[in-house]
């Protein structure tokens, strides 16, 4: 399910908290204070700060946790989306920021309204948070957030670069449809909000980017093991265009068995002329629980 728009309508929309301290907003601001921090923004890591605060106000809009709940933002950068959380009073707020002269930008900034962590959220210890939003930087994106659906985190409200915000939400059959797609409804279930063109960043980057929501799944898993699932996963999508009959060996002792694993798992009767993305998340995770079984 995809949406263009949120219920935020303006920045100002929610607690309308006048105190919340000013950052730098507009592409000039936002150039002039990194230069003050001797911060240039790496081209390589995909690293652009937002510069339109209706955007930010928009993933504020969508934490949708309750009052009081600890709440992690993600690179807090120079506080836009920060100083958006507050505005509509969500919080105890945790910013973790890689950078130590954005990390002391942020502190010197919001004082005791936020804590500021200095540590790579790729690897650094996460607090315990309801949700965790942020706008994550194109090269570590999809790897920051597989860390977070494997913690399982309640709810992920983030920005990222399009084509990963839609190969996470793909459908069956859609030429985005893989790995990616089905780990995320492996962990939860995953919606599209508004698409953002680059003219709300700077530096421009040279894609699009697109907002959503992964809200964790809050029963067990659908598979005895999530290594030994990514296993399978990687073995029949390494060669996706070609059929599953050609696949099915790399995960199944023989044809004999395979075949009464897909029908255990209630996969199509033509299941071997389908290629991997021909089948559903689910038809992956009943195959899985079939294949537990026989041993």
């Amino acid at each position: 399910m995809s949406r263009t728009s949120t219920a935020s309508l303006s920045r100002r929309s929610a607690t309308d908290d006048r105190s919340v301290p000013a950052v730098p907003e507009s592409p000039t601001e936002v150039r002039a204070t990194l230069e003050g921090l001797g911060v240039r923004p790496s081209r390589e890591r995909g690293q652009s700060f937002l510069t339109d605060p209706f955007v930010a106000d928009a993933e504020a809009a969508l934490i949708e946790v309750p009052s009081g709940r600890p709440v992690t933002e993600i690179g807090g950068g120079l506080g836009i989306l920060t100083a958006a959380l507050l505005r509509r009073g969500i919080g105890p707020l945790t910013v973790v920021e890689k950078d130590p002269r954005l990390a002391s930008f942020l502190s010197g900034t919001f004082g005791n309204r936020v804590r500021v962590v200095l540590g790579d959220a790729l690897n650094a210890p996460l607090p315990p948070a309801d949700a965790v939003v942020g706008n994550l930087p194109y090269s570590v994106a999809t790897a920051i957030l597989l860390r977070l659906f494997e913690l399982r985190t309640p709810r992920i409200v983030f920005l990222v670069q399009r084509e990963v915000a839609e190969r996470l939400a793909a459908t069956p059959g859609s030429k985005r449809y893989g790995r990616l797609s089905i780990i995320a409804r492996l962990y939860g279930s995953l919606e599209l909000f508004r698409i953002v063109g680059p003219e709300a960043f700077t530096p421009r980057p040279e894609v699009e980017s697109r907002l959503a929501v992964h809200r964790g799944r809050a029963s067990p898993l659908p598979v005895p093991s999530v290594p030994e699932f990514e296993v399978m996963l990687r073995e029949l999508f390494s060669s996706r265009r070609k059929q599953l009959s050609n696949l099915i060996p790399r995960v199944a002792p023989d044809a004999t068995v395979a075949t009464e694993l897909a029908r255990a798992a209630g996969w199509p009767a033509d299941w071997k002329r389908r290629r991997p993305e021909e089948i559903s998340p689910e038809a992956y995770f009943a195959f899985a629980n079939a294949t537990a079984s026989r041993r």
